[in-house]
This record gives structure tokens, C-alpha cells and sequence, in this order.
């Protein structure tokens, strides 16, 4: 330690402490320009913040310590050396939020499968990506970890995932740029019921229940169309049939809000029940037929009476 240490220590500290409330006026100024409303702008921006206040951080401490440009270079080639064997989980999640960034791979908001954890996107730093966690529909509920949740809705866990995972497994958006996604519910009808009744009460229901595909508006539905090579008729529900050995299975085909699955399809389900309840059409069920039997024998035991 001697005096041209001390201060460039005390020019560090000075440097630090005026980052800090730089980024924090940034933050400020952002907030009472843009608004709380506007998500993704703030999104953005504060990622701009981060990116900006840390690079400025690195180039300042650096031309503090390393005045001197060849012990410069040299303490750049050690220190490049010892992070690329010490440090590449960190450079690669690093390098995995820069192409978050600039993929547009899903923003804060958005609704992803990434990693495994399925879940609403709360927060992206530099290293990982913080997802508040929701449940799976009965099928895919072997999928680990284990969850008790057996619909589309909040565990209550929020989950950290790495970066990296950008590299090793796919990201499933639900809502980026189309906000909803396609579902279906599938109704065993027995083959005696009345199924153009059975298929005309699950149209009914999709149709008042699910989302107004012709309230979008036309210039949206034409962007669609161009985008995401989606026709016009694929919008609209529809019933599709299955013939099975006991029942005709029906399912109805729809699309909804991807934050609105489960609420939608218990309105549905209490459509249905009771439209075919007024139609006197029953649900399905697994029946069983004996085909063989062994041969009985029976002996009855009795008195006769007197007469």
C-alpha cells in the first residue's frame, strides 16, 4: 500500500458511488418519462440502463488502475486468460442474455418454457432469467420437477434459471407478439346420443366463451395471416371427431388468451354440462362386456311347506 494506491482506491470508491446514483437518476428519468404502463418500453430501457452504467463501470475502474498502457496490456491478457478457464458458465450465460436481448427471444411478461420451468417471465439479468412458476395440465405432469398445480396457473415458486439453458434447450414463447394460443377439450359422447346436438352445444359454448377472433380487426388478422402463415378459418372453432371402441370422441378446438386457459374451459365445462343435461345426452364412460363365463353350479336349500 503506498499513496499512488490509496488514491487510486479512493478515486474507485468516488467512481463507484457516482455510477450508483447515475444509474439510479437513469432509472428515475425513464420511470417519469415513459410510465408504468408501458412494460415493454420500461423493460428495454432498463436493460439499456444496466448495459450502459456496467460498461462505464469497467472502463473507469480500469483506466484508474492501469494509467500505464503497457502494464495494461499485460494485466488484460492475465486476466483474459484466468476468466475464459475460471469463468465460461458466466461468459456463456453472458453471452446467452445478449442474445436474449437481441433475439427478442421473450421479454418481461411473456409466458416460456425455458430450462424445463414453465412460467411467467419477472425479471432478466445479466446471468439469469427469474420465472414465477405455474402448473401443467395432467398430461405432461410426469414432466420433473414434481408440481401440484394441474393447470396453467401459479405454484407460487419462483424459479432462477441460467442464461445458458438458451444454448442447450429450446424456449417455448406462449405470447410473444400473438397473445394467445390454440386449446382443446375433448368430450366422450356415447354413439346412440344425438351428436349434431352434442357438436352444436360445444360450438356454442367455444363461440361465447373463447376469444372474438373477427373483434381483433382486420389489419391485425392480415399481419397474422403474413406473419405466422395462418388461414383465416383455422381462427374459428371447430369440432373435430374421433371414433374410439366405446364412444365418439369430440373435441373442440379453440383459441384463448394464453393467461386465461383454465378460467375459460371451466366456463365451458359448466356450458356443457348443462346444455347436455338439458338434451339429455350423457357423457361417456369406460364399459366393460364379459365375454366368457366358467359354468355354475347352484344348490338351493329348502323345506317344504305345509299345505
Amino acid at each position: 500500500m503506498n499513496a499512488e494506491n490509496g488514491k487510486k482506491l479512493l478515486l474507485t470508491v468516488l467512481f463507484i458511488l457516482a455510477i450508483v446514483i447515475l444509474k439510479r437518476l437513469m432509472k428515475f428519468l425513464l420511470h417519469a418519462v415513459v410510465g408504468e404502463k408501458q412494460e415493454r418500453i420500461q423493460f428495454w430501457s432498463r436493460q439499456a440502463v444496466r448495459l450502459f452504467t456496467t460498461a462505464a463501470l469497467l472502463i473507469g475502474i480500469i483506466s484508474i488502475w492501469f494509467n500505464n498502457p503497457s502494464q495494461l496490456a499485460s494485466a488484460a491478457a492475465f486476466v483474459t486468460a484466468g476468466l475464459a478457464i475460471a469463468s465460461q458458465r458466466i461468459i456463456t450465460a453472458f453471452a446467452g442474455y445478449l442474445i436474449i436481448l437481441r433475439g427478442k427471444n421473450f421479454n418481461v411478461g411473456d409466458r416460456i418454457v425455458m430450462g424445463g420451468v414453465r412460467g411467467d417471465v419477472i425479471a432478466l439479468g445479466f446471468m439469469q432469467t427469474t420465472i414465477m412458476e405455474m402448473g401443467q395440465p395432467p398430461g405432461e405432469q410426469a414432466d420433473a420437477p414434481s408440481l401440484w398445480i394441474s393447470a396453467r396457473q401459479y405454484t407460487g415458486r419462483i424459479v432462477t434459471v441460467t442464461n445458458d439453458k438458451i444454448f442447450d434447450t429450446p424456449v417455448y414463447n406462449y405470447t410473444t407478439e400473438f397473445p394467445y394460443i390454440w386449446e382443446e377439450m375433448r368430450i366422450p359422447v356415447p354413439y346412440g346420443s344425438d351428436r349434431n346436438r352434442a357438436e352444436q352445444i360445444l360450438m356454442d359454448s367455444a363461440r361465447r366463451r373463447t376469444t372474438k377472433v373477427r373483434e381483433l380487426g382486420e389489419e391485425p388478422l392480415k399481419e397474422l395471416e403474413k406473419r405466422y402463415v395462418i388461414k383465416r378459418e383455422d381462427l374459428d372453432p371447430k369440432v373435430y371427431y374421433r371414433l374410439t371402441d366405446n364412444w365418439c370422441e369430440m373435441a373442440v378446438r379453440f383459441i384463448v388468451d394464453a393467461h386465461e386457459v383454465r378460467a375459460v374451459k371451466d366456463k365451458m365445462s359448466r356450458d356443457i354440462l348443462d346444455g347436455f343435461d338439458e338434451a339429455k345426452i350423457e357423457i361417456a364412460s369406460g364399459t366393460y362386456q364379459i365375454v366368457g363365463m366358467p359354468e355354475l353350479r347352484v344348490r338351493i336349500n329348502g323345506q317344504n311347506g305345509a299345505g
